[in-house]
């Protein structure tokens, strides 16, 4: 039989617990956890200042990525695997976007650096889903590529819209299918009393470091989440890529050779803006124990805001269709312009 002493005890550790739970309250109230952003080191000398750029890039990536969605929904012309993909990269990069740069432009105006339990799971989710996408959709620009290089005289059977929705369908869903379960196990774990993020925005592997229960489980999960999409993903565009580079080193004129590859040149762009930043980042987390913050505030912040910002611009230069109605658009704008259009 447990003494009194012993049984005392016992209840005085579960109090202490930060999961504890007194008697007669609601469980839902009772969780009421909130975790504090980081991310700038320097808060007081760098807040008002470093606002005002990154409103301008919030906007750029908006403005960007919204005029890519208006000319390739507008123009009857654009509506072709290619610019349908494109598309697709731009609601990600809008999702991506909308996902961090609100948070933390509220932590540098407002100073409200404490994000609630419930809002940095949603963040957490959508900032992954968003993630998954693009990375899926550089992967199906990819396949795009290698048949029109590879099998030029098949790609209109192959590749037709039909195909290409069903392919955007099946990115959308895998990523809320495989990143579901994040915030659902999350919410069961109980966190440290201390809970300082170290990026201005919800990341899983910098909520989970946070855990005061056994977190092996959603580490593993999480590692086999990153493995079996964006990992995979990588792998087969730097499968595709050696496939269009065998058919590219196949023809036999320089002239031919550097036209297949310039058709490349936006898509390999968008691949190194992504992958570089979230491989950087992944060994952060996953191998890395002792990094500056300074370190990890740069590498997320490449990952999560500079692909919004520049896929539009590397497209709209690199295709003609895309830049040529996006002068018509800035020309229509400003009158003073118009001559440029004619």
């Amino acid at each position: 039989m447990i003494s009194t002493t012993l049984l005392g005890q016992l209840l005085r550790d579960e109090m202490e617990h930060p999961c504890f739970i007194p008697p007669g309250t609601n469980r839902s109230q009772s969780r009421t956890l909130s975790f504090l952003l980081g991310g700038f080191p320097a808060w007081e000398t760098t807040r008002m200042w470093s606002a005002v750029p990154l409103c301008s890039m919030y906007l750029l990536a908006l403005l960007g990525n919204l005029a890519v969605l208006a000319i390739v929904g507008s123009e009857r012309s654009l509506h072709a695997p290619m610019y349908l993909l494109l598309a697709m990269l731009a609601v990600a990069d809008l999702g991506l976007s909308t996902s961090t740069f609100p948070t933390m432009l509220r932590m540098l105006w407002l100073e409200a650096r404490e994000i609630s339990f419930g809002t940095c799971l949603a963040q957490m989710f959508f900032i992954h889903v968003f993630a998954d996408i693009e990375s899926a959709v550089i992967l199906a620009m990819a396949f795009d590529r290698y048949v029109a290089i590879c099998h030029p005289l098949r790609y209109g059977s192959i590749l037709t819209n039909s195909v290409t929705t069903k392919i955007c369908v099946a990115i959308v869903t895998r990523a809320t299918l495989v990143l579901l379960p994040l915030p659902i196990l999350l919410s069961q774990v109980c966190f440290t009393r201390v809970r300082r993020l170290s990026h201005p925005y919800c990341l899983h592997p910098d909520v989970i470091k946070h855990a005061e229960s056994d977190v092996r489980v959603h580490s593993t999960y999480g590692l086999f989440v990153l493995l079996s999409t964006l990992g995979l993903d990588l792998l087969f565009v730097l499968l595709s890529y050696l496939l269009i580079l065998k058919t590219i080193l196949s023809v036999a004129t320089w002239r031919g050779r550097l036209k297949a590859l310039n058709t490349c040149l936006s898509h390999i762009c968008a691949v190194l803006l992504f992958f570089i930043p979230m491989i950087c980042l992944s060994m952060m987390h996953q191998f890395i124990k002792h990094v500056s913050p300074q370190a990890y505030t740069f590498t997320a912040n490449l990952h999560f805001l500079v692909p919004p910002i520049l896929n539009p611009i590397v497209y709209s230069v690199k295709a003609k269709p895309i830049r040529r109605r996006m002068l018509r658009m800035l020309c229509q704008s400003d009158k003073a312009r118009r001559g440029i259009c004619r």
